[in-house]
């Protein structure tokens, strides 16, 4: 029996492609042990390299190498070269349509709201009420569309001894656990007020808790800003940890405080409870943590929630309610409730 060689293609944020990963895993299973590579960013290699499902990730460097038609084509005709059998692709873009143009693969699947989805062989309907991975896994079959049959986690490779050398100190530290924050995200509008973030991290610090700021590197003056605000115990990690490197720390967490970002998707890899705040989105859009000691909150009684799918780069009407009016004693409460389960 010839073995499938399956291409996926995923070239968004770091969120998107952690749940991707459960449409990996259940590609593996379906194709009985399919050799399966990955298209993704270079920021994201790192999390497909982790995934015992995945063969090979290939980088795509859009906003770099490849960011010109003519790099692109010779990128494209690459992937033709590696003759695929199938292609499986959540990413919807132009960029990505054009690649499985130029790939010679016959067997195709994509959303029908992709660019140009005329490309693909098979069309699957996007579903706007279904959660992310409820919808990737949709490419492969309409199983997952009813009850909680998609409701699979996002599954990658542990290090312990990375996890170890990062949280000695701090789990040291907290007398009642560790609570990591992630204040941090690309959008503005996602991001909950930096006062409020600092109010319920010197509250979790009263009570005797180790308050962990995390994030990427672009994140670490505003970690600097929160954290100044507390002193003790608290610690900033923001750009010091990978990825990957970072789930394997939240495994040593009692608790994640974070907005509608990719650290949502990392506490459910790590499976510890997450409180997800949201801004100027909303969890209908479908990328809410799932895992069963997780939960959210918003604040949803106003006309003008949710203003974009993605967030924007300030609030439109300049009063940012969707974020004030989520007061930090909502928030702490949900957390002590959470922590104390």
């Amino acid at each position: 029996m010839v073995q499938e060689k399956i291409l996926v293609i995923q070239t968004a944020f770091p969120g998107d492609a952690i749940l991707t990963l459960p449409l990996i895993e259940e590609l593996f299973k379906k194709f009985n042990s399919p050799l399966i590579d990955v298209i993704c960013t270079p920021l994201t290699q790192q999390i497909f390299d982790a995934s015992e499902f995945v063969n090979k990730s290939i980088a795509l460097d859009k906003r770099g190498k490849h960011k010109s038609l003519v790099e692109m084509t010779r990128f494209a005709l690459k992937i033709r070269n590696s003759k695929y059998s199938k292609i499986v692709s959540p990413h919807r873009s132009f960029r990505t349509s054009y690649i499985v143009m130029l790939s010679g693969v016959k067997d195709s699947t994509g959303f029908d709201v992709s660019s140009c989805s005329f490309v693909y062989k098979f069309k699957k309907r996007y579903g706007f009420d279904y959660h992310e991975v409820q919808r990737n896994l949709s490419l492969i079959d309409e199983f997952y569309v009813e009850g909680d049959n998609w409701k699979i986690l996002p599954k990658i490779s542990s290090d312990e001894k990375i996890s170890e050398k990062a949280a000695g100190e701090i789990i040291e530290k907290g007398k009642r656990g560790v609570v990591a924050i992630a204040p941090g995200s690309v959008w503005e509008t996602k991001k909950y007020p930096q006062k409020y973030f600092s109010e319920i991290a010197c509250n979790l610090k009263k009570e005797n808790y180790s308050v962990v700021l995390i994030g990427g590197k672009e994140d670490f003056e505003l970690n600097e800003e929160i954290k100044s605000e507390c002193s003790s115990n608290i610690f900033n990690l923001a750009g010091s940890l990978k990825i990957v490197e970072s789930i394997n720390f939240l495994r040593k967490c009692s608790l994640l405080i974070c907005n509608d970002s990719a650290p949502t998707h990392m506490g459910m890899i790590a499976d510890i409870p997450v409180l997800t705040l949201y801004c100027s989105t909303v969890s209908r859009f479908g990328f809410y943590p799932y895992n069963n000691k997780s939960e959210y909150l918003s604040f949803d009684d106003l006309e003008c929630k949710p203003c974009g799918i993605h967030g924007r780069t300030e609030c439109p009407l300049k009063t940012f309610d969707c974020g004030w009016k989520l007061t930090p004693e909502i928030i702490l409460n949900k957390a002590y409730e959470m922590l104390n389960r």
